[in-house]
This record gives structure tokens, C-alpha cells and sequence, in this order.
């Protein structure tokens, strides 16, 4: 089956035929921007090379999801064939192509707009390409051989839009009427705002959350816009080969502690990360939590930490059990998740989705909904 027949039917479940991101998803072939990829085996991320098996590559990259491109400092594409990774994180991906066309429909992007994007694998920038022109858009990368490797594969399909290596928190290559990162970051920097030209729209998310912010300059030079209802979540912006694993220390120490706090919940058991508005209200009151799990059976665990010391450590036999939990450090973390279920159990729902957004000239942002409101560093 030629690749065209598999890209028409995810542009098909992606959006409507009406929609003027059919074409650009049915044209577009992705498979030469994810030539090979990282899936997560039992023990560890297992490579899989799409030319060694061409039927498996297509449903693979023709599918609406993610595809994680580099683990860590280890490129795919710089891989032997078998070759496994049994430590670190993502650090580079192909996003789910139905979360890239939703972030360009917040970015309410116009024929003639100016495009600032961020590279990846470059399939994103293609289908805005194939959108805009490649005149209008530019695409930017911390990682060389990213935009390198993007480069080539867009040529290949005779799409040239401009491309630079760039750290994207700091100064922009150019002016820009609209700026949608695929990369998270905290807070909005404030180059985009010196980037964006008046009325102009950045669309990204905030590290450590599942919150799409949208936000639109005004004459002040700062921006207002609001959290958008879907939840999202990237990547974090990075200037190194790999992210920085402060609470590796400390997740050695206390796996199996008894803290110096033993209480028990009320509440079932929950990962943060698999609810979203929990998972970022928390993180907005206490940010850079790092959650992990773990199942043995009947038996589950979750655990918090933080790199200041703070630890939590959740258990539960049953699937509505409320867990035992331990807690030691400075901080209960754990403490702070209840607080959280509290007011979603009181009021029905959480004010992160929908909450205005307000960012100074200098970047410093502001949500608020009702009487609720916060800064985020």
C-alpha cells in the first residue's frame, strides 16, 4: 500500500475533508521524517527501524501518536539495529499530528502570518509548509543535528522554509506574527513578546503542566490570553544532551523509608500525571515534582519527590483503596496533592482550564479565574 493511502486516512481521522489542514496532512509524508524511532519494551526503549519492516513502519507513523525520536543523548538515527536504551528520558520526538494541527488552530494562523515553529523531527514544520508557503515559515531548534537532519528531509520534499539553531528562551531570528512551540517552558520568555509584532499570538505549554497557553501581544509589550479547556503536554526546553535528574539521589535513599509521617488517604489511589487539571494545579503550588510508579501484583505505588529533599510514598493493594503514605523532608508533598483533591471533591472542578492569562513586557505570568489566582515562576 503506498504511503499516500496511509497519510489520507490519518488526515482523515485527524480532521474533516473541509479543513484546510486535510490537504497539508494527506500530502505530507511522514515517514521520511521518522525513518526510525524508540518504543518502550518491558525493560527498556527497544529501536525500530522502519525500512527493515515497511508495513510496520507505515501503520506506525500514519497513527495519531507520538513517536519518540531520542532517549537521553541517543539519537534513532544514530543507532545500530537491535540497539536498546535502558536509561533516561525522552528528549526528542515526532508529536502526535493531531496535537500539532490543535496547536496551530490556538494560533489562529492567517494566510500571510509569519511563523515562528520549533523543529523536532521537522514534521510539524512541514505541514505548515505545505499550509503557508515555505516563505512565511521559520523553524528553530537548540540541537544542530536536528535542524540539520529536518533540513535535508524537508529539501528532500522541496520544502525550504528557514531554519536557524536557536535556543528558543532566548533572542528570536526575526519578527513573527505568530510563535507555536511544541516544547514546553516556564515562564513565557520574554523574547517571544519582543518578537511578536503587534496583535500578535504565541501558543505554547508550561513546563510541568498539561496547560496550552494562548496569548496575544498588547500595546504594552506584555500579552493576554487565557488557558485553553484541551490539555497538553511537551517536552521541556533544553540546552544540554540530556535533562538534569536531580532526584535520583534522593529516590535511592528513600524507596522503601517509613519517613517521619505516616498517614492514610481518603482518596483512591492517583498517578498525578494520569489527571491533568490535578496534575497541574499541583505543580503550579509546588513545581517540579517528579512522580514514578510502580505495580507488583495487586499492589501499586507512587511516589513524589522533589529536589529539596521532599519525598512522598503512596501504597495501595485494591484499585479504590485508599493508600498508606509515607512522608519525610521539608515538605509534605503529599499533603499538598490532597489539598488539590480537596477543592476538585468541594467545587466539581479545578480553575486551571479557562483561567486568564496575563504576561508583563518582562515575561512574569499570571492565571487567575474567579477569586483564584497565581504567579508562575
Amino acid at each position: 500500500m503506498e504511503w499516500t493511502t496511509y497519510a489520507r486516512r490519518l488526515a482523515a481521522d485527524v480532521v474533516r475533508p473541509e479543513s484546510r489542514w486535510y490537504e497539508p496532512l494527506a500530502t505530507t509524508p511522514r515517514h521520511v521524517f521518522v525513518p526510525r524511532w524508540w518504543a518502550r519494551g518491558g525493560q527498556a526503549w527497544e529501536l525500530r527501524d522502519g525500512p527493515s519492516d515497511a508495513d510496520a513502519w507505515m501503520r506506525a507513523v500514519y497513527a495519531d501518536r507520538t513517536l519518540v525520536t531520542r532517549i537521553g543523548p541517543h539519537h534513532a538515527d544514530h543507532a545500530g539495529l537491535g540497539a536498546t536504551v535502558f536509561h533516561g528520558d525522552p528528549t526528542s520526538s515526532s508529536t502526535l499530528p493531531g496535537l500539532v494541527v490543535t496547536m496551530y488552530r490556538h494560533a489562529m494562523i492567517a494566510d500571510d502570518s509569519r511563523v515562528l515553529v520549533t523543529t523536532g523531527t521537522g514534521y510539524g514544520t512541514a505541514l505548515l509548509c505545505r499550509r503557508l508557503g515555505t516563505g512565511l515559515v521559520t523553524s528553530v531548534d537548540v540541537d544542530p543535528y536536528l535542524v540539520k537532519a529536518a533540513g535535508d528531509r524537508l529539501d528532500s520534499i522541496g520544502l525550504h522554509p528557514h531554519a536557524a539553531v536557536s535556543d528558543i528562551t532566548g533572542p528570536l531570528p526575526g519578527e513573527f506574527d505568530r510563535i507555536v512551540s511544541t516544547v514546553s517552558v516556564r515562564p513565557v520568555p520574554a523574547s517571544w513578546l519582543a518578537a511578536l509584532q503587534p496583535g500578535g499570538r504565541l501558543v505554547t505549554t508550561l513546563a510541568g503542566t498539561g496547560l496550552i497557553v494562548t496569548a496575544d501581544k498588547t500595546e504594552d509589550g506584555g500579552a493576554v490570553g487565557r488557558i485553553e479547556p484541551d490539555p497538553a503536554g511537551f517536552m521541556r526546553t533544553r540546552t544540554k544532551d540530556d535533562y538534569d535528574r536531580p532526584t535520583d539521589d534522593l529516590w535511592e535513599k528513600i524507596q522503601g523509608a517509613d519517613g517521619d509521617s505516616v498517614t492514610s488517604s481518603r482518596y483512591p489511589l492517583l498517578y498525578p500525571p494520569d489527571a491533568w487539571d490535578v496534575y497541574s494545579m499541583l505543580d503550579l503550588a509546588v513545581p517540579d515534582i517528579d512522580h514514578r510508579q510502580a505495580q507488583d501484583g495487586d499492589k501499586r505505588t507512587v511516589w513524589l519527590l522533589h529536589a529539596d529533599g521532599s519525598w512522598a510514598r503512596a501504597e495501595a493493594n485494591g484499585f479504590l483503596d485508599g493508600p498508606t503514605v509515607h512522608q519525610g523532608g521539608p515538605r509534605r508533598l503529599w499533603d499538598a496533592l490532597e489539598r488539590v483533591r480537596n477543592r476538585l471533591n468541594r467545587e466539581g472542578t479545578l480553575p486551571v482550564y479557562g483561567a486568564r492569562v496575563r504576561i508583563a513586557p518582562n515575561g512574569a505570568l499570571t492565571l487567575s479565574r474567579g477569586s483564584w489566582s497565581v504567579t508562575v515562576d
